[in-house]
Parts: C-alpha cells; structure tokens; sequence
C-alpha cells in the first residue's frame, strides 16, 4: 500500500499533468489558426470522418451535447460546405450527415498545421531532453492504457 506521502504526491503529479496537458492541448488547438471549423465544429467533424455518416441524435450523443445544438452546428458547417446531408437508407425520416471532399481536405490541413507546430517545437529541444520525452510519452500513454 502506498504511503501518505507517496499518494499526496501521486495527487499533486496528477493535477499537474492533467493542468499542464490542458495547456498543450489549448496550445496546439490554436497553432492550427483560428480560420476554418471552431473546435466543436472540428469534433464533430473527425467523428463523422472516424465513423461514418451518422444522424444529428446520434452525432448529438457522441458529442455530448444537445441535438439542437448539433442541429446547429451541422447547419454551419453544411452551409460552408463541410458536411453533407444524405437520405437514411432504412428510414426515410432520418438524415445522415457525412464529410465533403472539402470537410476531409480541412481536417488534413488543421491536423497537418498542429502536427507542423509541434514537430517544430520538439526539434528545439537537445537530444537528452529529446529522450526524455520519448521516456514521458510511453508513460503517459501507459496511463491512458490503463
């Protein structure tokens, strides 16, 4: 069993990864530019490119937000061209929603621009801190894996 010690420090390790990895998401989300799809508008959009044209409920759900704000949303990025409407193919009340050739080509370039800012920022670093953080990332993904 852990000692006191070793749990208070665990927790405070905890708080401060969770509080540091915030600040690199935040980071990375904004190197991407601040012209295209919001973040929302970004997440619904790698849902529907990892799954698949899905229906407002269901994007609404996997998103955990309102329909209604999906609704929304969906219609924004409708109108810029984004996502598309569909017919279900089992039930004609339903419509799906999936990307456009120029949803996918947007998601590559805002990934391609986040993943250029990092790569960048890695190589400032020396080869010792380099390892190091080869080192930290199998233990975050260790934790995540968990």
């Amino acid at each position: 069993m852990p000692s006191r010690r070793h749990a208070a420090s665990a927790e405070a390790s905890a708080a401060e990864l969770m509080q540091v990895m915030g600040v690199l998401l935040r980071r990375v989300r904004g190197e991407a530019g601040h012209e295209g799809p919001s973040w929302s508008q970004a997440a619904a959009m790698g849902r529907l490119q990892r799954n698949g044209p899905m229906t407002t409920a269901e994007l609404a759900r996997a998103e955990m937000v309102k329909p209604q704000s999906m609704g929304t949303l969906l219609a924004e990025l409708e109108q810029d061209g984004l996502v598309q409407r569909q017919p279900h193919p089992t039930d004609g009340r339903q419509i799906l929603f999936s990307l456009t050739e120029s949803g996918v080509e947007a998601r590559r370039q805002r990934h391609a621009a986040k993943l250029a800012w990092l790569a960048e920022a890695i190589g400032r670093f020396g080869p010792d801190e380099q390892r190091t953080l080869d080192d930290a990332i199998a233990l975050v993904r260790r934790l995540g894996e968990s």
